[in-house]
């Protein structure tokens, strides 16, 4: 093997470990997406049941606005999980064509660039989706323990 080729199998392996690195990071946000969604579906069967046996009309349209609010958590977790798949797509691809860029004299030119890029801006859009849930879910909490406080005022003697 010529001096060379070692060294260019350890720039292609090294440029490849960038993507690595961003693949275990959007691997762990969509498992942290995946929770997240998983509560919200047990938290609106919950409301559900709630809703369900529910007579006072108050607390119903109490009750169908909270079912709204995991409905919105969960289609946000949804667009979220959908731009980490695209992300992954993109590191995956991103090390291919590094790869196969260095076997087929870069014929690739800036496809692993655009690919990188690509991966980063959808995790970075997942990443803002994300953090909008968990505003949208403290908002949530914080709401219940308001009414369950107010409820528990008017419940006095």
């Amino acid at each position: 093997m010529p001096p060379n080729a070692a060294a260019a199998h350890y720039a292609i392996l090294t440029a490849m470990l960038a993507p690595a690195f961003f693949l275990t990071a959007t691997a762990a946000l969509l498992t942290s997406a995946n929770a997240r969604l998983a509560r919200i579906i047990d938290r609106a069967r919950s409301l559900l049941r709630d809703l369900a046996s529910v007579e006072d009309a108050e607390e119903r349209d109490l009750l169908e606005a909270r079912v709204t609010v995991q409905r919105k958590r969960s289609l946000i977790i949804l667009r979220a999980s959908q731009l980490l798949y695209v992300a992954i797509s993109c590191f995956v691809g991103t090390s291919l064509t590094v790869a196969g860029d260095s076997f087929f004299n870069h014929r690739f030119g800036t496809a692993p660039t655009v690919l990188a890029v690509l991966g980063v801006l959808a995790m970075f859009a997942a990443s803002l989706l994300l953090a909008r849930e968990a505003s949208l879910a403290v908002r949530a909490v914080n709401d219940e323990m308001d009414d369950a406080h107010r409820h528990a005022k008017r419940s006095r003697p």
